[in-house]
């Protein structure tokens, strides 16, 4: 042993630890995995979506050479204005009934439980199970409703107050469009149901007393204190609504597979249609990275009202 181990073991320095053994004391061996898995089946297939976006590629041949063109196709087709229209319609009224309506049930529900009031517990059950079933029951059940035959649920029922012939829910247009919607507005109602519910659970009561105290009505309270201190939730719930309903996919495939015509193709179904009733794999993948900018952008501004909810909090 020569003269500087020996005085090293006797100034008690510790042996130098291998690059495994100090990665141990660090979480890269518990992150490691999950970030393997997440590159897997997340972010690789992203980077395949964009780059198959700039090709001609389809699912019939191998072969394909790289263009904009389609992208050019994309946004020079006479349905892509149709396409755009469609989601637009059926995300604002979807989005703004289902925050009306699950604004009022939760509101109820919360007066409900204060008062102690019975069968608050099975509205809840009831208004959970919608959110529950799978887009695709949900697709069907509808399905069943809208049907113009004599089996059709809802044109039978309108028989009783005089409408003898049925109406065309879903072999119309615009009332597929409305059918559809509808439907989603049923299925989505529940989340912001669930959301709204929760803050009102966490609402300062004293504010409420105070302003009692001040002579506020309930419309007053309603307005002036109640939707303001909810602002935060109710924009956070807009926008993760915002989201889910421009990927919606499996409850119009169901109900409508995106027609009659076009009437009711929104951006989702129409990547599904796209590559695979049409084939044409490079369309389908340039309509798919327009709907992930559009996810993701609608992502950024769901962290920005984080940030800033955060910091109204520790003001």
């Amino acid at each position: 042993m020569t003269h500087a181990s020996e005085t090293a073991v006797r100034a008690g320095a510790a042996p130098r630890r291998s690059l495994l053994s100090r990665m141990g004391d660090t979480p890269i061996p518990w992150v490691l995995p999950l970030a393997l898995i997440l590159i897997a089946v997340f972010l690789y297939p992203i980077i395949e979506i964009v780059r198959l976006g700039f090709t001609d590629a389809d699912l019939v041949g191998t072969d394909y050479e790289y263009t904009i063109g389609s992208y050019t196709s994309l946004f020079t087709a006479p349905s892509f204005a149709n396409m755009l229209t469609v989601t637009a319609l059926f995300v604002g009224f979807s989005v703004a009934f289902q925050m009306l309506l699950g604004f009022a049930i939760a509101l109820m529900l919360d007066q409900g439980t204060k008062r102690n009031l019975r069968g608050t517990v099975i509205t809840r059950t009831a208004v959970l199970s919608a959110w529950a079933i799978p887009g695709v029951i949900i697709g069907v059940i509808w399905s069943l409703l809208y049907a113009e035959g004599e089996t059709g649920i809802l044109n039978y029922f309108l028989t009783f107050v005089g409408v003898d012939d049925p109406i065309a829910f879903l072999s119309n247009p615009t009332n597929a469009l409305i059918a559809v919607t509808v439907a989603n507005i049923w299925r989505g109602t529940a989340f912001s149901m669930i959301f709204i519910y929760a803050g009102l659970q966490t609402f300062p009561q004293d504010v409420i007393e105070a302003a009692k105290m001040d002579g506020a009505g309930a419309v007053n309270r309603l307005f002036r204190v109640v939707i303001p201190i909810l602002l935060p939730v109710l924009l956070v719930n807009m926008i993760v609504i915002i989201v889910d309903t421009f990927n919606t996919f499996d409850m119009v495939m169901a109900m409508t597979g995106g027609g009659p015509g076009r009437s009711t193709e929104v951006i989702a179904l129409s990547i599904y249609n796209q590559i695979f009733n049409n084939f044409d794999l490079g369309s389908g993948a340039a309509t798919a990275t327009l709907l992930l900018v559009i996810n993701v952008a609608l992502t950024v501004v769901y962290f920005r009202f984080l940030e800033k909810g955060k910091e109204a909090k520790k003001a």
